[in-house]
């Protein structure tokens, strides 16, 4: 990496002080003014484009790039976290490895992104797996408030040439006239990801300490952030000079100006970033944020670099799901409405993709009472159109699993049901059998218009994932929960619907086709 970033300052310079000397000689001065531009995305799952090609895709965030740094070359493209995992390629293998996020690196690499921070997501994978992907990064990568845990040692994150992961990360910029300025950063994760190699220091705290440790040293200070809108709006209230907040982690969206801080927060998969143009005067000491809402669609050209990389990992995935008994571009819907998956509506209601996965379930699980599922099971953030393929429902559900079953007391399912229901607009949103409904008069959970009984045992069959209790505000259940009275075995074969939620989905589709 060093190497890497070593050349890119040579070039910089060398590009700064060749336009320095052309404008002296026409008599111009440092005018103590200059201006700096951070392309933000967020929340990447995605390297090719969506919606049949209209929408995102990692090659047109790297013609943006080019397009803005070819008006200043002080333009920095900046990933705020979740571009790991989850993603339809982290169950393939390439080179007799797990791809796990390798496809998602080349192409950060390859379209240019200068900065990045952990997202929650990052520690889905192992940490051998997070290991070689730093390894393979030609970014800087900032943690403030992240840790690598080694047995009872909380140690930076480290590249393999012994460089450690910066707790704050002073960028020196210069501009053609010859004004020069420093910007600080910190990176800042919310500690939702438990893995037992990561280990954070409090979000909020990290933030106060760090920000008053720089802030005297450079222009201005930036905040990059994954974490939840209301702890960044706590963050810019406690903490008021930032410059800006570059945020992550909400998948729909966010703007925010608190005081004079905005807090920028562009769709999932590259649906749209942020361009912020930061103006500082150093004459008269004052900065402004300039940030504009850019959707990334057909307008926007395919950087032929970055796209040649996407295809590679396209074509490597279709290999994979062939060999895992998938037929990628198989039709196995051609007629019906456009499938909405989009985690906006997904996380807050039942849509007919919703409804079509539960139903597949059931379909797969037919002695169960009630079918539930995790809304952050479904990723593909996107309205399915007509065709529709195997492949697509391999990116909607790209977490797979199977589905698992179990006996529990009704008053264990009345407990999730309702921590599911509190989970609106996140993934532990809870989608469930169409039987199953609340009544908002009597305040009661009810499955085909009786009431559950809270000592009566139901079947209940439901997402693997769910029932490991890492769900948000669903951690109780699990195996070991005494409500649980019998546990399934899990089902593996691959004829079975059971062995894997996507396959469930297909089955059904096909069968429904006959």
């Amino acid at each position: 990496m060093i190497w890497f970033i070593r050349l890119s300052a040579v070039l910089v310079f060398l590009n700064f002080s060749s336009c320095k000397t052309a404008k002296n000689v026409s008599g111009l001065k440092d005018d103590r003014k200059i201006e700096i531009v951070f392309l933000q995305v967020n929340d990447v799952y995605e390297i090719a484009p969506l919606s049949g090609g209209k929408e995102g895709g990692m090659a047109r965030v790297a013609s943006l790039k080019k397009k803005y740094q070819k008006q200043n070359p002080n333009t920095f493209l900046v990933m705020a976290g979740d571009f790991l995992s989850p993603s339809v390629y982290n169950s393939l293998q390439y080179e007799g490895k797990r791809i796990r996020g390798r496809q998602m690196i080349e192409a950060m690499n390859t379209a240019g992104v200068d900065l990045a921070v952990f997202g929650n997501h990052e520690f889905d994978i192992t940490e051998p797996e997070l290991l070689d992907r730093i390894k393979e990064s030609y970014f800087t990568w900032i943690a403030s408030n992240t840790f690598h845990k080694q047995k009872s040692v909380s140690v930076p994150f480290v590249h393999p040439d012994g460089t450690a992961f910066p707790k704050t990360y002073i960028l020196h910029v210069k501009d053609a006239d010859g004004t020069e300025a420093k910007i600080g950063f910190i990176g800042i994760t919310l500690p939702f990801n438990k893995a037992d190699y990561v280990s954070y220091t409090e979000p909020l705290q990290t933030a106060k300490e760090l920000y008053h440790q720089i802030k005297d040293s450079v222009d201005a200070v930036i905040a990059i952030t994954h974490q939840l809108m209301e702890d960044d709006i706590k963050m810019v209230q406690e903490v008021p000079g930032f410059a800006l907040v570059i945020g992550g982690h909400e998948h729909d969206m966010r703007f925010e100006k608190i005081g004079n801080v905005f807090i920028t927060k562009a769709h999932a998969n590259a649906k749209s970033a942020y361009v912020v143009k930061l103006k500082i005067n150093k004459k008269k000491g004052k900065i402004k944020a300039d940030p504009e809402l850019k959707y990334i669609n057909e307008n926007i050209s395919l950087d032929s670099t970055t796209n040649a990389v996407v295809e590679k990992w396209t074509a490597i995935a279709e290999k994979n799901y062939a060999s895992l008994g998938f037929d990628a571009r198989r039709v196995i819907l051609k007629n019906s409405e456009p499938l909405d998956g989009r985690e906006t509506e997904v996380r807050s209601r039942s849509t007919n993709l919703t409804k079509l996965i539960i139903t597949a379930m059931k379909a797969a699980a037919p002695q169960a009472d009630v079918v539930m599922m995790n809304s952050g099971s479904i990723r593909v953030d996107d309205i399915i159109q007509m065709p529709v393929t195997q492949y697509d429902i391999i990116r909607a559900l790209p977490f797979g699993g199977g589905i698992r079953e179990a006996d529990m007391k009704g008053s264990l399912l009345i407990k999730a049901l309702d921590a599911g229901k509190k989970n609106r607009g996140i993934g532990g949103f809870l989608q469930f059998s169409e039987q199953v409904n609340f009544d908002e008069v009597s305040n009661t959970w009810k499955l085909n218009n009786v009431p559950i009984e809270p000592a009566k045992t139901y079947r209940i069959a439901m997402s693997d994932f769910l029932f490991t209790g890492r769900e948000a505000n669903l951690d109780f259940l699990n195996p070991k929960n005494e409500g649980i009275t019998k546990v399934y075995d899990p089902v593996t074969a691959v004829s079975d619907p059971r062995s894997d939620i996507r396959l469930a989905v297909i089955m059904y589709l096909e069968k429904s086709a006959q």
